[in-house]
C-alpha cells in the first residue's frame, strides 16, 4: 500500500510577493512531484504569513477609504490567502506532474480549524501583522477590542493570538480526495481559525501555527509520515555555541528531551518538534522529517535531515 504523507511548506517555499511566489512554487512543485513519483499519497499545508498580512492590509486600507465597505476580519483574510496560494500550488504541481508523465488531479480544500475560545493565547496575543498605523488609528483599533503594539521608529501594528489547533473540520474531505488518488492542498496558513458555537463556526481573530496544523491534519487522516520543509538541512542544538550539533536520526525520547532543555525557539523550530512528537506518539511506525526542499530526497533515505521516529 502507498504511504500517506503530510508535507508542510515553509515561508521559503512561497516567497513574499506574487512574482516571488510563482517562482518559489515551481521549486516546491518539483519536491512534491518527486514524492508522488516515489509512490506517496500527498497532502500539503503551507505558510501564509506575508500573504495574509498583505491581504489584511489591503482590505483594511480599502475599507478605510470607502465608507460603504467594511474591513475584512482575519478569518476572511486567511480564507482568501488559502485560495490564491492554493491556485498557484495546484497549477505548479499539476504542470510538474504532467512534465513527468503523471496525470493526477490537484485540489485545494478551504480548511477551517477549530480553536478553543479559552486558549491562553487569546489573553496574550503575539503575532504582529497588517498595516502600520498612526496613534489615532491605533486608538480606534483598541476601541474595537483589538490588541495593538507600538513598533519603534515605525508606528503601531495589530497583534493577534496564535491558539493551538483543536480539530481540522475538513479532514474527512482531505482523506476522501487522497483515497481518490488526488494531491490535496489543505490547512493553508494553519487553517481558517474558527470557534465552535453549536452548529455554527464563527471566525476567530487569530493566526494558527501552520506546523501544528500540519501535525494535527496528519493525525486526523492517519498519515504515515510528516515532512516539514524549512530553510535548513538539519536542525541544530546548542545553536550559536561551540557545542552546536546537527541532529540526524533521533528517537522520540531524544526529541522530547531537546524540547525540554529549551534548544528550539518558540517561533522557529519548537512548533515543528511539537507537531512531530504529537504525531509520532499517536501510532507506532510513524516518522517525521525536518529538512530543506533541496535535501528532501536524501532525507527520505535518512542520509540527511533531522528524522524523528
Amino acid at each position: 500500500m502507498k504511504k500517506k504523507v503530510v508535507v508542510a511548506l515553509g515561508h521559503r517555499a512561497l516567497g513574499n510577493t506574487l512574482p516571488e511566489q510563482k517562482a518559489a512554487v515551481k521549486r516546491a512543485a518539483a519536491s512534491i512531484a518527486a514524492l508522488v513519483e516515489a509512490g506517496y499519497d500527498v497532502a500539503i499545508t503551507h505558510s501564509n504569513a506575508p500573504q495574509v498580512g498583505m491581504i489584511h492590509t489591503a482590505m483594511n486600507e480599502f475599507g478605510k477609504s470607502h465608507e460603504d465597505f467594511t474591513p475584512s476580519p482575519m478569518s476572511v483574510c486567511s480564507a482568501m490567502s488559502q485560495g490564491y496560494i492554493g491556485y498557484d500550488l495546484q497549477n505548479g504541481i499539476r504542470e510538474e506532474l504532467m512534465n513527468r508523465g503523471i496525470y493526477r488531479t490537484v485540489s485545494t480544500v478551504l480548511t477551517q480549524v477549530i480553536v478553543d475560545p479559552y486558549d491562553e493565547a487569546f489573553y496574550t496575543p503575539t503575532k504582529v501583522l497588517g498595516r502600520i498605523m498612526d496613534a489615532e488609528d491605533a486608538a480606534i483599533e483598541r476601541k474595537k477590542g483589538n490588541y495593538v503594539v507600538e513598533v519603534p521608529g515605525q508606528g503601531f501594528r495589530r497583534v493577534v493570538a496564535s491558539p493551538n489547533p483543536v480539530e481540522v473540520v475538513e479532514a474527512d474531505a482531505v482523506n476522501a480526495l487522497l483515497d481518490a488518488g488526488q494531491i490535496v492542498v489543505a490547512g493553508g496558513g494553519g487553517g481558517i481559525p474558527v470557534l465552535k458555537q453549536g452548529h455554527h463556526l464563527k471566525g476567530a481573530s487569530a493566526v494558527i501555527e501552520k506546523d501544528l496544523t500540519a501535525g494535527l491534519l496528519a493525525e486526523q487522516i492517519d498519515a504515515d509520515e510528516l515532512i516539514i520543509l524549512t530553510s535548513v538541512e538539519k536542525v541544530c542544538i546548542n545553536r550559536g555555541t561551540d557545542k552546536e550539533t546537527e541532529l540526524g536520526v533521533i528517537s522520540l525520547d531524544d526529541a522530547k528531551k531537546y524540547m525540554d532543555e529549551g534548544h528550539f525557539g518558540v517561533y522557529n523550530m519548537l512548533p515543528k518538534f511539537q507537531a512531530s512528537v504529537s504525531f509520532i506518539e499517536k501510532r507506532e511506525g510513524r516518522r517525521a522529517i525536518i529538512t530543506s526542499m533541496e535535501a528532501l530526497n536524501d532525507a527520505l533515505k535518512e542520509r540527511t535531515g533531522t528524522v524523528i521516529k
